[in-house]
């Protein structure tokens, strides 16, 4: 077998392993070790729930509002806001009943807002939320009922994209539903690796203030949970609603972020990196790390493809070329409803594969500032 042959089945390999075979493999363990049942159920501690943002008054009040209407016991829940310090939002007009609002510490950013409203909570357990999201009417008490086995130092609840919820759904809505099931596997076996920043739960007293220019928080914190000895939950009927359609700018900006956070990680809390100190290492490794190889996975074993065939057959890569170009052509300015899915699909993979590219740049490059 040539070298070129060889790097291509290697890399196919690595694909089939990160995208088919390890959430496979996770799934069918989970399916053998049902969920042990929970103890201490009917457990109600004080909840606050905790929203850093930087947005106006009207989408932070209609926030709160959906918040208050959870069916947990009014006297047991409150809700902390940490706004952004220079955002231009008057706390004053936040404030009402069981919702305090405080200014974020400096030099500002998402981890100091969460800093400083967790320092003014008063819950047992912490719910983690964003301003564009609306919880179901239980989802803190799913969320609670979860975390009530003292095994568990935090748990995740599930986010419903829009097109989800219009039965219409894009690659992201379609790697958000993989990323649900993947994540109710491992937390049946072991741990998720992550949460969803949106909706989660942790007990406060494992609560540690973040580093200012922290990315994810709801990778950072898990992951600190995990390297405790505990373990970090999902609960799929824990639902977040998100109010915002998803377009591929936007989701371009986001990921970018978000991988650039796995980096990060890596750098600020390199114990995840170790197997004798990361409880979940192989889940990390194949979860995590491999997702962020894949758009170099797929040059690999496309060049080392051509490679390959170039000297078995030197004219074959020129037709392959051509076909290749001309199917571009034709899912790019086709007018049938196929392949403008097929379009669609194309231009969500591309922004999200270059936004992978983006974030190993800037990763190695140790350019955390990614909000602009």
């Amino acid at each position: 077998m040539s070298v070129a042959l060889l790097i291509a089945a290697i890399s196919a390999l690595l694909l089939l392993g990160t995208w088919l075979l390890y959430p496979l493999v996770a799934v069918l363990t989970a399916r053998l070790k049902p969920r042990a049942a929970r103890s201490a159920r009917g457990w109600q501690p004080r909840v606050t729930v905790i929203l850093a943002s930087r947005e106006a008054v009207d989408p932070i009040r209609e926030r709160v509002s959906n918040i208050l209407e959870a069916d947990y016991p009014p006297h047991l829940l409150d809700v902390v806001v940490g706004l952004e310090r220079g955002c231009g939002t008057n706390p004053d007009d936040i404030a009402v009943s069981r919702v305090r609002v405080v200014l974020g510490d400096e030099p500002g950013g998402k981890a100091c807002n969460l800093n400083a409203a967790v320092r003014e909570a008063d819950g047992e357990v912490l719910v983690f939320t964003d301003t564009y999201q609306r919880f179901a009417s239980d989802t803190i008490s799913l969320l609670v009922e979860d975390l009530s086995d003292d095994r568990f130092g935090a748990v995740s609840g599930a986010l419903i994209l829009p097109g989800e919820q219009v039965g219409r759904t894009t690659l992201v809505e379609r790697y958000w539903q993989l990323e649900r099931v993947l994540r109710e596997a491992e937390a049946v076996t072991s741990s998720t690796v992550g949460v969803t920043g949106a909706v989660y739960a942790l007990r406060k007293d494992l609560w540690s203030p973040l580093p200012p220019g922290l990315i994810l928080d709801d990778l950072f914190v898990p992951m600190r949970v995990v390297l405790a000895g505990r373990r970090v939950g999902f609960v799929r009927d824990a639902l977040a609603f998100d109010t915002r359609e998803a377009a591929p700018g936007r989701e371009y900006g986001r990921k970018v972020r978000t991988l650039t956070g796995n980096f990060q990680l890596c750098a600020w809390l390199p114990a995840v990196l170790v197997p004798g100190r990361n409880p979940i290492w192989w889940r990390f490794v194949w979860h995590k790390l491999m997702r962020l190889a894949t758009p170099f996975l797929c040059a690999m074993l496309l060049l080392s493809l051509l490679v390959a065939v170039s000297m078995w057959r030197p004219n074959i890569v020129l037709l392959l070329c051509v076909l290749l170009a001309a199917s571009a052509l034709l899912i790019a300015w086709a007018p049938t409803r196929t392949l403008a899915r097929l379009r669609d699909t194309a231009r969500w993979g591309v922004a999200m594969q270059a936004a992978a590219v983006s974030a190993a740049i800037r990763g190695l490059r140790g350019q955390w500032d990614v909000w602009q």
